[in-house]
């Protein structure tokens, strides 16, 4: 057989002999082996083109390895090329696969006879530098070969685990391919059994019952040597936090064509999402000096995959580049090893899932930069609430805007300063029970967050067909959810529309109003020094031009009703939805900012 490489406009056809030892499929900018036969081969090659072929990743990218691209079944049993790129000393050559050693060969001509060791078996971090080659060079990697043992075998030290694993859908994944009729598909067996057509893998029911369903092994990878010798840590099978995990069962893509629209396309649609990654900004925080001891404990409960699981688990905070190193994934929200019970709050309903917090919830919550996260950690408050929560802001900070993630807080009005005999919606408190006002139509979208944000669709055979979707893009693409309060989605768009429109006026003339006070009423030394920026914060929030704002030691010459303004002028810009999460508080916070300011410039 062989695999045709792309470089550009410029082509090179490689062929690929299938008699050698174990190796590595292909890298993910050259076209990878077909996924019908990836299973059946044991050898691919890829050319490393220095100069051309060049990965997004940096060096200090490649200190973590996890899992970067998707495969069918989830991790890898046998060895996978995923990256190659050049460093100052060379280039970086980049794999994975299961735990165990591994051994990096070369050859710097396709017609050389013989493989070359660039090092010995000894590579346990799935990662090589080769120090100079040519710019043409082939690459190949031996590596353990997959044991599988079935879960079974996993119950003797972790039966906890298995015992709560075993009540998932997961488990029941061959049993759904049985009813479906495909559970001789080869398309279909990947991902709804352990280690199909690899070596100790699974193959049918009669000869390899132990294997069915999605078990230990599809997520940890082959686990007999394990088993066999649990105190050695060469064969300790892998934790893998990355959605990379999840997705390489949990997309549309490696679906035969003519179930693909049945599939959602969850990790499709998440990887378009802000969950994805860890932001720049805070990669760089999390590196400095105040990273271990502020960033990663305080930002990275919200933003890094890893630190909140090491949080979750009470474990040790990670290091800089391991808590850059995933996103908000799967299992930040899904609990992969066990279901939970819940009670709809709002519509005491009671349901199962695998999500780690409810759907819905009433309770005020927020989660300040000292907060102990163990202390205060809830999994009855709202999934999307445990980070989109306002996090503490108040009035009287004065050194920068609320944080971008008041959502939850706006839904119930909670947040805001308000004048005296004015109350915030969307239902008013009485202790712990919400009696529910005219606002209080907002707690008939009982699911709350994902109610709006995670439409899912179920396929539609048709016709016309209708394709499955996932809603893990988590934006509203549809306003479906909304016909039944609103009579139809078009009528809920126009007012979404209307909504929006108007508040984002009304914060263009707020905003307005701050910047004349600032320019005619405010002290002489702040506008003298600070002019248009005379309101704002040390920091200045992202409604201003500029940086030179006041600063500290200068705060308490604004005047209390102009910090007031700002606070709530701020809230409802960084909540984001313009009303929509909550029009009637919005239009109070709004109101309340504007009069504010007015009664400063009367003066």
């Amino acid at each position: 057989m062989v695999i045709r490489v792309q470089f550009g406009k410029r082509a090179a056809t490689v062929p690929v002999p299938l008699t050698d030892p174990p190796a590595v499929a292909v890298n993910r900018r050259l076209s990878r082996c077909p996924q019908s036969a990836l299973a059946n081969q044991l050898l691919c090659l890829v050319l490393a083109a220095a100069g051309l072929l060049v990965t997004s990743l940096s060096a200090g990218a490649q200190d973590v390895q996890h899992l970067s691209i998707i495969q069918p079944g989830g991790l890898p049993g046998l060895p996978i090329m995923t990256g190659i790129e050049l460093v100052t000393n060379g280039v970086r050559v980049t794999w994975d696969g299961p735990s165990g050693y591994y051994q990096l060969f070369q050859k710097l001509k396709l017609k050389d006879a013989t493989w070359q060791p660039l090092d010995g078996r000894t590579n346990l971090i799935r990662s090589a530098i080769v120090a100079s080659t040519s710019s043409n060079a082939f690459f190949r990697v031996l590596g353990p070969s997959p044991k599988y043992a079935g879960a079974e075998t996993c119950t003797e030290c972790h039966g906890e685990v298995h015992d709560t694993v075993i009540n998932t859908r997961h488990a029941r994944a061959f049993e759904t391919l049985k009813q479906a009729h495909e559970d001789k598909n080869s398309s279909c067996l990947p991902c709804h059994t352990v280690g199909y057509q690899l070596p100790s893998g699974f193959t049918n029911e009669m000869a390899t019952p132990q294997l069915a369903g999605v078990q230990c092994e599809s997520c940890h990878g082959p686990a007999a040597n394990h088993a066999a010798n649990p105190d050695d840590p060469v064969t300790r099978p892998r934790v893998e936090l990355a959605a990379t995990m999840c997705g390489g069962c949990h997309n549309a893509r490696f679906v035969p064509a003519t179930a693909a629209a049945s599939h959602p396309p969850y990790y499709e649609d998440w990887n378009t999402s802000g969950h994805r990654a860890v932001l720049d900004e805070l990669k760089e925080d999390f590196a400095g000096g105040l990273g271990q001891s502020v960033f990663i404990p305080s930002c990275g409960r919200c933003h890094s995959g890893t630190v909140r699981e090491t949080l979750l688990e009470n474990q040790p905070l990670p290091a800089a580049h391991e808590a850059s190193a995933v996103g908000i994934a799967c299992a930040t929200c899904h609990e992969p090893h066990e279901s939970h019970v819940w009670t709809n709050v709002i519509a005491g309903i009671v349901y199962t899932n695998q999500l780690r917090e409810a759907l819905s919830s009433t309770n005020d919550f927020f989660l300040t930069t000292s907060d102990n996260f163990t202390n205060k950690y809830d999994p009855n408050i709202n999934l999307c609430a445990q980070c989109h929560n306002h996090r503490g802001a108040s009035w009287t900070s004065s050194s920068r805007a609320p944080h971008h993630s008041p959502q939850y807080n706006m839904l119930l009005g909670t947040v805001g300063v308000l004048p005296d005999g004015v109350s915030g919606g969307p239902a008013a408190h009485a202790g712990t029970e919400f009696v529910e006002d005219e606002s209080g139509r907002m707690f008939l979208v009982t699911n709350q967050c994902v109610t709006c944000h995670m439409q899912r669709k179920e396929f539609q055979s048709g016709p016309p067909q209708v394709a499955a979707v996932s809603g893990h893009k988590f934006n509203v693409t549809s306003y479906d959810a909304c016909a039944g309060c609103h009579g139809s989605d078009a009528n809920a768009q126009g007012l979404v529309t209307l909504v929006r429109g108007f508040v984002s006026s009304q914060i263009q003339q707020v905003k307005a109003r701050l910047d004349y006070w600032a320019l005619n009423k405010a002290p002489d030394v702040l506008r003298t020094n600070y002019g248009v920026l005379s309101w704002e914060y040390s920091v200045p929030g992202d409604l201003s031009v500029g940086t030179n704002s006041p600063p500290a030691n200068l705060q308490s010459l604004i005047a209390t009703n102009i910090m007031k303004a700002r606070f709530n002028l701020y809230l409802v810009k960084y909540d984001g939805s313009y009303g929509v999460h909550n029009g009637p508080h919005t239009f109070n916070l709004l109101e309340a900012a504007s009069n504010w300011v007015e009664q400063e410039l009367n003066k």
